[in-house]
C-alpha cells in the first residue's frame, strides 16, 4: 500500500508541453460491468477495469458473496486490472439469516452500495447487511429502499433512509408489477435497479427524460456480453478532465492545446466524454444537462475565465463524496476567488487566486480540481491527497508526466 504524505504541495509547470496522457478506467463502467458479469450466463472477461477504492469494495463483494473472481495486472496501465468472472446464470447466491447476516462493507461507493443492493435483492436468497465509511452513512438511500420494498423485499436501517441497512427476504420474491423510480435525486437508484432487472424479474419505469448515467446504464446493458465473452472498459472520462483542463495553463490558450489524453472516450456513454468541447468555458454550464463530474474540473478553471461563468442545477452534488457546492465555494474563496452562490448556482467571477491549503473533505475531485489550479498558481497545498486513491490512485503520477524533466 502506498505511503500517503499529509499534504502535498502542486509545483507550478514550468512550461506546458505537447502531451498525451494515459488515464485508468471509468469507474462507472467498471462496477456496472462486474454486476452483469456476476448476473452472466457465462464466463466474462473484463479489461480496462479501473483497480481503485470504489471497484475493489465492489470486487471484495462480490467475492465474499460467492461470485468467482480473479484479477490480474493490466500491462497497459498501472491502475487498471483484467478480471475474470463466472456469472451464476440461473442460480442464486446464498446470504445469511436474519439473526447473522453476510457483513458487506461498501466504503463511500455510492455506486457499489446501491448496486449491490438491488444486486442481492434479486440474485440471492437470505440477508445482507451493507455499511460503510461515516460519510456513506450520511449519503441518502430513500428511495432505492422504498422501490425495493415495493418489490416484495424486506429493508431494514438504524437511521430509516440511510446505511447501514439489513436487506434481503425469507425465499423466493416474485414481483411482476411495474415499480417507478425517480431520476431526480439520483440515478444511481435507477441505475440499481436496471442492472439487476432481468435477474429480479422486475418491471422497471423511470418517468421523465433520460438522464445522462441512466443512458450509460442502459446502452451498457445493450452490448454487455451476457452469455459470456469479453468486454473492453473505456477510460475515464472525468479523470481525463483533469489533463484536458491543465491546458488552461498554456502560453497559447485556448487556441493550442497541447495536452490531450490518449483513446478518448467516442462511445457516448460517459457526459464527461464531452468535457474538451467545454473549453474555453462558455458563459453556463448545467450540471444537469452538460456535465457530470467534470463539472467540478470546470469550476475550478473558471477564475482564469475572461468573464463570470454560472454553473447551475448543482443539487446533486450536496449529497456525493461530500457537500460538493459548499467544498469549492469554500476552498475557491480561500484562494481569492469571487464566488456567490445563489440555491443551487454557482457564479464563479475572473480573478487572480493565489495559493492555499486546500480541504479536501476526504473527495477525490476537490483534491484532484485544486490540483490542476496548482500547475499555475504557487503555494496549492491539497490536504489528504490520499483522498485521490477512491478512482485514480495513480493521478499524481500522471500529473508528474506533464512536467518537462519528467
Amino acid at each position: 500500500m502506498k505511503n500517503w504524505p499529509e499534504t502535498l504541495e502542486i509545483q507550478p509547470l514550468a512550461e506546458i508541453r505537447q502531451t498525451v496522457v494515459t488515464i485508468p478506467g471509468s469507474k462507472s463502467i467498471t462496477n456496472r460491468a462486474l454486476i452483469l458479469s456476476a448476473l452472466a450466463n457465462g464466463p466474462v472477461t473484463l479489461r480496462g477495469a479501473l483497480w481503485s477504492e470504489d471497484t475493489q469494495v465492489m470486487a471484495d463483494a462480490l467475492r465474499k458473496a460467492g461470485i468467482e473472481l480473479e484479477v490480474e495486472q493490466d500491462p497497459r496501465e498501472d491502475a487498471n486490472r483484467i478480471f475474470h468472472l463466472q456469472g451464476i446464470s440461473d442460480n442464486h447466491l446464498q446470504g445469511g439469516t436474519l439473526s447473522h447476516p453476510v457483513e458487506i462493507y461498501v466504503g463511500n461507493s455510492g455506486t457499489s452500495a446501491r448496486f449491490l443492493m438491488a444486486f442481492f435483492c434479486a440474485a440471492a436468497r437470505g440477508w445482507y447487511r451493507l455499511q460503510g465509511t461515516p460519510r456513506m452513512h450520511e449519503r441518502p438511500q430513500q428511495e432505492l429502499f422504498d422501490a425495493l420494498r415495493r418489490l416484495g423485499y424486506t429493508v431494514t436501517s438504524e437511521k430509516e433512509g440511510y446505511l447501514p441497512a439489513l436487506i434481503g427476504a425469507e425465499g423466493a420474491v416474485s414481483s411482476r408489477q411495474p415499480c417507478s423510480i425517480s431520476q431526480q435525486s439520483s440515478s444511481q437508484y435507477a441505475s440499481a435497479l436496471m442492472l439487476s432487472a432481468e435477474k429480479g424479474g422486475w418491471y422497471i419505469q423511470l418517468p421523465g427524460a433520460e438522464s445522462p448515467y441512466i443512458r450509460m446504464t442502459r446502452q451498457i446493458i445493450e452490448t454487455f456480453p451476457h452469455h459470456g465473452g469479453e468486454f473492453q472498459i473505456e477510460p475515464d472520462a472525468s479523470s481525463g478532465s483533469y489533463f484536458y483542463a491543465a491546458n488552461v495553463w498554456a502560453s497559447r490558450y485556448p487556441s493550442q492545446k497541447p495536452i490531450s489524453v490518449a483513446h478518448w472516450p467516442v462511445s457516448g456513454w460517459q457526459p464527461d466524454q464531452y468535457f474538451p468541447e467545454y473549453l474555453p468555458l462558455p458563459k453556463t454550464v448545467s450540471r444537469e444537462k452538460d456535465l457530470g463530474d467534470s463539472i467540478l474540473t470546470a469550476i475550478a478553471i473558471a477564475p482564469l475565465a475572461q468573464a463570470p461563468v454560472t454553473f447551475t442545477d448543482l443539487g446533486r452534488l450536496r449529497v456525493q463524496e461530500s457537500e460538493r457546492v459548499y467544498a469549492m465555494k469554500t476552498e475557491l474563496t480561500r484562494c481569492g476567488v469571487k464566488v456567490e452562490e445563489k440555491g443551487d448556482t454557482l457564479i464563479v467571477y475572473p480573478s487572480r487566486p493565489h495559493g492555499a491549503e486546500i480541504e479536501t473533505y476526504n473527495d477525490h475531485r476537490i483534491a484532484m480540481a485544486f490540483s490542476v489550479l496548482g500547475l499555475g498558481v504557487p503555494g496549492m497545498v491539497i490536504k489528504n491527497p490520499a483522498c485521490v486513491a477512491k478512482t485514480f490512485p495513480t493521478f499524481f503520477d500522471k500529473l508528474n508526466e506533464l512536467r518537462s524533466d519528467s
